[in-house]
């Protein structure tokens, strides 16, 4: 009773951490009782807790003793499977190596115990008190449609995608995508008696490191919570100047295109590589005997990075799915997950 009484004398400071590819994202929330007094955001150019970011993230932590520092797992070795019995686990992957929690009583999401202890030393100056799963927060920003829909939903960060496939709230199928890896480009056709096969017609959240001491350790931890669109080149005068002046403008449009050419190729390798993933897991969804296979028309997009739109065509073209792209503000989007978990 005394400690809602002194919290209630302060302001609640959330600081939310997004590690990207090549650089760390801060956004922080000053809440009181009722509302969001203030709120910051600021990128950093490094991956790691430098000095930068760590007296950044203390300039906002001092002004209260009631701070929550949250990070997004960003380990490749993580996951979601269909299940909550303990028994069945086991069937779908190997744990041994993993910490896993249940969501809401319908599926486990796990990740490495070795990442969840190297997350720890790197920003244990600043302490860590969450550590959400990005298919969490994939669950609780597509809740209005996951719960009454079957689609699949995608989580797109710079390098890495976190697919799952739901049925009105039921989790058939999850998968954490580096697009990084390069695959093989050659398209994995599905059988016609593997589309027969398929049913047309059917119809929290973070990891306390509090108990996390040493990787000895770190078998002890009994529970995983939630540590939650170029145009062309402008139309050009005729010159009538000289030949040294034809020639150097010649050249300049010559650099020009070069780099536009640059620019596209590599919008489209990104869009492609994520295409091919994506194709890929809706394969293996429908090919695997473990996965309750259903026939998906749908696919909504959760967009942290800002993909173009050559990544929903390719989806709509050559996968027939009806696509549908929400811009997503992540480091936000983690805060709200540490609000659910404070509350």
């Amino acid at each position: 009773m005394l400690s809602k009484f002194y919290e209630s004398l302060y302001l609640k400071v959330l600081v939310n951490i997004v590690v990207g590819n090549s650089k760390t994202t801060v956004y922080i929330e000053m809440l009181n009782k009722k509302d969001v007094v203030s709120y910051y955001e600021e990128s950093f150019d490094e991956t790691y807790l430098s000095i930068e970011l760590y007296e950044y993230i203390l300039q906002h932590t001092k002004e209260s003793p009631f701070f929550y520092i949250s990070i997004l797992d960003n380990s490749t070795s993580q996951g979601a499977i269909p299940t909550c019995s303990k028994q069945n686990l086991e069937y779908y992957c190997d744990l041994s190596s993993s910490e896993y929690k249940c969501y809401k009583d319908k599926w486990t999401y796990y990740t490495s115990k070795n990442d969840l202890y190297g997350m720890e030393k790197v920003y244990e100056k600043i302490g860590v008190d969450f550590i959400f799963s990005p298919f969490v927060v994939l669950a609780n920003f597509f809740k209005d449609k996951i719960d009454t829909h079957l689609a699949m939903f995608l989580l797109i960060e710079e390098n890495t995608i976190s697919l799952s496939v739901f049925n009105n709230s039921e989790l058939l199928y999850a998968e954490y995508l580096d697009t990084q890896i390069e695959i093989d480009e050659t398209p994995m056709l599905i059988d016609e008696h593997d589309i027969e096969d398929i049913d047309l017609d059917d119809d929290e959240n973070s990891i306390n490191l509090d108990d996390i001491d040493a990787i000895d350790d770190i078998d002890e931890l009994d529970d995983f919570g939630d540590i939650a669109d170029l145009d062309s080149i402008e139309d050009i005068d005729e010159f009538s100047e000289s030949k040294d002046v034809e020639e150097e403008f010649a050249k300049e449009v010559e650099e020009e295109h070069h780099i536009d050419n640059l620019e596209d190729s590599d919008g489209f390798n990104e869009d492609y590589q994520r295409f091919l993933l994506i194709q890929s897991a809706v394969n293996s969804f429908y090919k695997n005997e473990k996965y309750k296979s259903e026939f998906i028309e749908n696919i909504y997009i959760g967009d942290s990075v800002g993909i173009s739109r050559d990544l929903k065509k390719y989806l709509e073209e050559e996968m027939f799915l009806n696509v549908y792209v929400r811009n997503l503000h992540l480091p936000a989007e983690v805060c709200e997950i540490a609000k659910m978990e404070l509350s």
